[in-house]
């Protein structure tokens, strides 16, 4: 931890990392720990590593961004042009959802829409400190949740292990599969297990879209 931060310390680096993590912040927070037993090497490893990194670091688990907020704070703000730690995500409005009307009934502008959410499941770390049993666990969970999806939410779950090469061209040709993270994510060990507690769920209209474990502990998408 110190070596690498010596390096990154006297690197180029331009990363937000390198801006916000003085000595002083290092030395405050070099020594603490999460309840899942996070530490700021988990934090910061994978900005150690890649000294081209826009950003550097990644959350281990939500209590992180708590424990080392000193850090986590002004690198959100700068990140996020302004989103102080005082500043709240505000509440949910859709309007009035049964009202809503056909914004081209015609169809001359709209090709198609895409809206995504990313959820963490309550217990359990973020990829970077998950266990091999924790994301068996977890795609068990949501993989039985799934398939009780009745409708037009009705659908299949398909688990990366053991995946069969029909299986995955067909997900492919659809656009649906996701692959390992890239060196950033690695460095931070957000792919450990790989493809361990991996997969991906859609319903028979091919209109809404699970993945499970790929950066997020879920991708909910909805397609028309």
């Amino acid at each position: 931890l110190e070596a690498g931060y010596a390096k990154l310390a006297a690197s180029d680096s331009k990363s937000l990392l390198k801006k916000y993590l003085t000595k002083e912040i290092f030395d405050q927070l070099k020594t603490k720990k999460t309840s899942f037993g996070s530490t700021l090497l988990d934090v910061i490893q994978s900005g150690l590593e890649n000294h081209d990194s826009g950003v550097g670091i990644y959350a281990p688990d939500a209590e992180s961004y708590t424990v080392f907020a000193d850090l986590f704070d002004p690198i959100i703000e700068d990140y996020h042009g302004g989103f102080k730690k005082t500043d709240k995500h505000p509440p949910k409005d859709f309007g009035d959802v049964d009202s809503l009307g056909n914004l081209d009934p015609a169809g001359e502008f709209i090709v198609s829409t895409r809206v995504r959410c990313g959820r963490s499941l309550e217990g359990y770390p973020f990829n970077p400190c998950l266990t091999e049993a924790q994301y068996k666990e977890m795609e068990e969970k949501v993989s039985s949740t799934l398939s009780g999806l009745e409708g037009e939410l009705k659908g299949t779950f398909y688990p990366l292990t053991g995946m069969s090469k029909e299986v995955q061209q067909k997900l492919i040709d659809d656009h649906f599969l996701f692959k390992e993270g890239d060196r950033f994510l690695q460095a931070a060990n957000a792919c450990r297990f790989w493809p361990t507690g991996r997969g991906i769920f859609h319903n028979d209209a091919k209109t809404f879209l699970v993945w499970c474990n790929e950066e997020d502990h879920l991708r909910i998408i909805s397609m028309q």
